[in-house]
């Protein structure tokens, strides 16, 4: 039997912070103990994704070393063109920085892409309408 996958865990500077950002995408996390190092929430399609703090990372795997430049790649699917704009505008309003402002891509879709409070990149992207 293969193995499937359960869950993402991000390494992040600061739970809340990062929380936060995940929030304004959309993603349902529930309250936790302000310090706690590691949040997780289970995402409709039962896909878990979990906040760890890079302290307890590094108190856990005592060879670990934080990486230098963006971790990780993860894309948010929106309704339509038009809402990437949207999401992207609100974003950076919100106060985080974006990577590339809204495009349309030569694969088919509007694509945008925004940094996380930890430097990940983040997509944001919709077909476009033919």
């Amino acid at each position: 039997m293969q193995p499937k996958l359960d869950m993402i865990g991000l390494v992040v500077e600061n739970v809340p912070r990062s929380v936060a950002f995940y929030r304004a995408l959309g993603v349902e996390v529930p309250d936790f103990e302000p310090g706690s190092p590691y949040v997780e929430t289970t995402l409709p399609n039962g896909l878990r994704v979990s906040w760890n703090t890079v302290a307890m990372t590094a108190e856990i795997d005592g060879h670990w070393v934080e990486p230098v430049g963006y971790r990780m790649g993860l894309a948010f699917r929106c309704a339509s063109p038009a809402e990437v704009d949207a999401n992207h505008d609100r974003l950076t309003s919100l106060g985080y920085r974006s990577v590339k402002a809204p495009w349309d891509a030569f694969w088919g879709q509007r694509y945008a892409q925004i940094a996380d409070p930890d430097g990940n990149q983040v997509d944001l992207f919709a077909p476009l309408e033919s």
